[in-house]
């Protein structure tokens, strides 16, 4: 295959390129600049595609480019431009499809288990409703966004991304810190359900979905565990106390809405359409993800 990606300098960008190369495909990097080398394909978020006919005939685009949303307190500035990164720079990107004869045959948007919002132990999946608040309206946004594009290609794919684990980068580094101190705990209450999916197991499923899937995806691992059980899990295998729970307040304090619809949100989510394809899993549960990066 030929395939398209933004993104491409992020873990999962990064991951993906390489599991795509090791398998004889090729690859075009969607970059901000003018390309200097082979495969740069320039673009920009408020235009897209500078030159589009250069995606022209490539059987995919993969679109995982966004703002952080766990950076820091959500500002004013940071909220326009977590919408800005996603909402209208997927719409310009597939403006840019629509002016050449042969776009992309798969449309491949990455999107967020955000989507659901804060749902207790309620089990979700795809066909789930959205939830309330900031992340998740961002989400459905972002989504309808990417929608646009089946009027364009044969295929529109959503991934809809839990916590992706991974010591080379990513949230699994900076939870490890406090643990390694011996000053972990779990976040408030330690109910919340915690979506998450080993790296591999995410590049994996996009490889898979590349070849056959459509509309929204839930990339997450078959096991459910809430903060407690992650928690346990890391203080076990790092061989560590945690013995110094976060209260909710104090989340609250540091980081406002931020900490209210991602650290202390919970979303029970499993991935019923990769299960009922027969995708198969290198690390279903959490303990044999924590094992091999740690």
């Amino acid at each position: 295959m030929k395939v398209a990606i933004s993104g491409a300098s992020g873990l999962i960008g990064g991951a993906l390129i390489r599991a795509l190369q090791e398998s004889g495909h090729d690859c075009g990097r969607l970059i901000r600049r003018a390309p200097r080398n082979p495969g740069e394909l320039e673009w920009h978020p408020g235009r897209g595609l500078a030159e589009p006919t250069a995606v022209e005939g490539f059987d995919a685009l993969v679109h995982l480019a966004g703002e952080s949303v766990a950076g820091g307190r959500w500002t004013a500035e940071r909220r326009r431009r977590i919408r800005s990164s996603r909402i209208p720079a997927t719409l310009r990107l597939v403006e840019s499809l629509s002016t050449i004869e042969r776009p992309p045959r798969v449309f491949v948007c990455a999107s967020a288990v955000g989507y659901y919002g804060d749902r207790g132990d309620e089990l979700l999946d795809e066909d789930s409703s959205a939830g309330s608040g900031f992340l998740a309206s961002v989400c459905r946004d972002w989504e309808a966004a990417a929608a646009t594009a089946a009027t364009l290609c044969e295929r529109v794919v959503i991934l809809r991304f839990g916590v992706v684990l991974s010591a080379s980068g990513g949230a699994l580094p900076r939870m490890l810190t406090p643990f390694r101190l011996g000053v972990g705990g779990r976040l408030g209450s330690g109910r919340q359900y915690f979506p998450w999916i080993h790296l591999e197991d995410a590049v994996a499923a996009i490889l898979h979905l590349l070849a056959r899937g459509e509309g929204p995806v839930n990339l997450t691992a078959p096991e459910t565990v809430t903060n407690a059980d992650l928690t346990r899990s890391l203080a076990s295998t790092l061989r560590r106390p945690a013995l110094f729970p976060v209260p909710r307040s104090a989340l609250l304090v540091a980081f406002g809405a931020m900490a209210r619809e991602t650290l202390l949100a919970s979303a029970r989510v499993v991935p019923a359409r990769l299960l009922s394809d027969g995708f198969a899993y290198r690390y279903p549960t959490l303990g044999s993800a924590l094992r091999h990066e740690l």
